[in-house]
């Protein structure tokens, strides 16, 4: 989609808007959004934020009349009131076209049988990978999160081909998969993975212990859910429909868009989104658009997979501190496996970072502990306890893993 199509897109959205919906005619009070016929005027518009959406409980998004609305989905709401996100008929139709092309960019066919463990219910996830699978024609296993052995019963009976999943549960079914010795009944060829960061030792050791390729799934609750992007064989980011959305990068702080190539906040407008239109929503995701066309030759373009959230971010002694940093230096660590957690206490009037690695097996505790500190310190610039524990040790979860645990405060 070239840029004066998506502008004109835009227009579309904008004519109306405000007659449509409440919260729009709220938010842009004042602006003549007729006017909006350049993306200089675009960038004008003032930003959408999470706290407006929060602010808009329950149905305050809507932009549609009551009956045209057949679904809604909400974020977790662990940080407060939750957002509630509705759709229409064709909203939750274009949710599944997008995701249909997720799985298409994995080369998974109508052969394949789809794996689902995301959860179901107000969360996104679980239901727009079903969605997208059956109408790609795939057989759908619908088992949702948790419950392990029933998990990998189903999968050896039905001889499931792709998983989807996020991370953390990826990492825990292939070492209990492992553990158990049923790694030759297993009949995985894909792995789709999504809803958190993860790094490359992770991604090489999931792959490499169920024996699939991998690919990066993104999307957000307020942007549909997951599919709005997907990694290809060329691992070289995600693209994203640009038919159904317009991405920006911003500088985090001020607000301005970040030169090409430059990592920066991501804001997503939709361009369809019937139930609940967003225009200029800060996702708080750090990225980069990727430039130039993909070897791939799909003409959507790409942004990097998600580098970490400006609101991950911790700062100790002065010093801003995201997991994303973390993650690229254990990879560099021989002896280091993927698994971290990060412990940041008040100790005798001053801050303390204790970083708990797990290491692989043989490797030396000190020395790789040695490693570890010297490496934070030239890198992030803070000087950390290393504790380096057997792989296993650190907790694994079915869902998304906590890495940082704040106890200062």
């Amino acid at each position: 989609m070239t840029s004066q199509d998506q502008l004109a897109a835009i227009s579309r959205l904008l004519s109306g808007l405000c007659t449509r919906s409440p919260f729009y005619a709220r938010k842009f009070a004042g602006i003549d959004l007729s006017a909006v016929t350049s993306w200089e005027r675009f960038r004008e518009l003032p930003f959408t934020e999470k706290s407006d959406l929060r602010a808009a409980y329950t149905l305050g998004l809507a932009a549609v009349a009551e009956q045209d609305i057949v679904r809604i989905h909400s974020s977790s709401g662990t940080t407060g009131v939750p957002i509630i996100i509705p759709y229409t008929a064709q909203d939750v139709t274009d949710w599944a076209v997008m995701f249909r092309r997720c799985y298409e960019m994995a080369g998974v066919t109508p052969l394949d049988r789809v794996h689902v463990t995301p959860g179901y219910g107000l969360w996104t996830a679980g239901i727009g990978f079903q969605a997208g699978a059956e109408l790609l024609g795939a057989m759908v296993i619908p088992m949702g999160p948790g419950n392990t052995d029933k998990q990998i019963q189903m999968m050896i009976d039905l001889e499931s081909t792709v998983l989807c999943a996020t991370s953390s549960y990826a990492l825990l079914l292939a070492e209990e998969i492992e553990r158990r010795g049923v790694r030759e009944r297993i009949h995985l060829t894909k792995g789709v993975i999504g809803s958190e960061r993860w790094g490359e030792k992770m991604r090489r050791r999931i792959a490499a212990e169920l024996g699939v390729r991998l690919y990066d799934i993104y999307g957000l609750t307020e942007i549909y859910g997951p599919g709005i992007g997907m990694s290809c064989d060329y691992e070289c980011g995600m693209h994203y429909w640009d038919d159904y959305l317009y991405f920006e990068i911003v500088d985090q702080h001020t607000g301005a868009p970040v030169a090409e190539g430059e990592v920066g906040e991501l804001v997503i407008t939709t361009l369809r989104k019937q139930g609940a239109p967003l225009v200029r929503y800060r996702t708080h995701d750090l990225t980069r658009f990727v430039p130039g066309a993909c070897a791939c030759g799909s003409p959507h373009p790409r942004i990097d997979t998600i580098l970490g959230r400006t609101d991950d971010m911790v700062k100790v002694k002065g010093v801003n501190i995201f997991p994303g940093q973390i993650d690229d230096l254990l990879k560099d660590v021989e002896g280091a496996s993927s698994e971290y957690q990060v412990m940041i206490d008040h100790l005798e009037g001053k801050d303390v970072l204790t970083l708990f690695f797990e290491m692989a097996p043989g490797a030396h505790k000190e020395g790789i502990e040695a490693d570890v500190r010297r490496r934070f310190k030239e890198r992030i610039g803070l000087t950390i306890v290393p504790m380096a524990v057997a792989i296993g040790e650190l907790p694994r979860s079915e869902k998304k893993s906590t890495r940082i645990f704040d106890n200062r405060y």
